[in-house]
C-alpha cells in the first residue's frame, strides 16, 4: 500500500510543481500530508487479494469539486480550494488500487498507468504437489 500511496502523492505533487507557484518545502509538506491522509483513508479499504474491491472508495477525483483529501493536504501549506482549482486540472481521476495506480485527465482522456506490479502468487496450502 505504501508504494501505491507514495506514487499517487508524488503524481499530484508533480502537477503542483509544474505551476512554479509553490516552494520545494511546501511541495514536500503537501506530499507528506497527502500520503498520511491517503494511508489513513485507505486503511480499512485495502484488499490485495481482491484489488478491485473498494476501488471507488480509493478513487481521487477532481471534477469541478475538489477531492477532500487533496484539499486537506493543501490546507496544511496554506492553499485553499480556489487556489487548488487554478493549479490542478479541472478534471482528474486517480485510481489507487493494490498493485496499480493510474490516472485520467479530462472525461475523455486516455487512462495512463503510473505504477503497476504483479500480485504475489497465492499459495493454497491444501493443495500439495505430490510430484515433489
Amino acid at each position: 500500500m505504501k508504494t501505491e500511496i507514495s506514487t499517487a502523492a508524488k503524481f499530484i505533487t508533480r502537477l503542483l510543481r509544474t505551476t512554479g507557484f509553490l516552494s520545494e518545502d511546501q511541495l514536500q509538506r503537501f506530499s507528506q500530508s497527502l500520503e498520511e491522509a491517503l494511508g489513513e483513508h485507505y486503511k480499512q479499504h485495502w484488499f490485495p487479494q481482491a484489488p478491485c474491491r473498494g476501488s471507488g472508495y480509493r478513487c481521487i477525483r477532481i471534477n469541478h469539486k475538489m477531492d477532500p483529501l487533496i484539499g486537506k493536504a493543501a490546507s496544511t501549506i496554506g492553499l485553499n480550494r480556489e487556489q487548488l482549482f487554478t493549479l490542478l486540472p479541472s478534471e482528474l481521476t486517480l485510481w489507487v488500487d493494490p498493485f496499480e495506480v493510474s490516472y485520467r485527465i479530462g472525461e475523455d482522456g486516455s487512462i495512463c498507468v503510473l505504477y503497476e506490479s504483479t500480485p504475489p502468487a497465492i499459495v493454497n496450502p491444501s493443495v500439495v504437489d505430490r510430484n515433489s
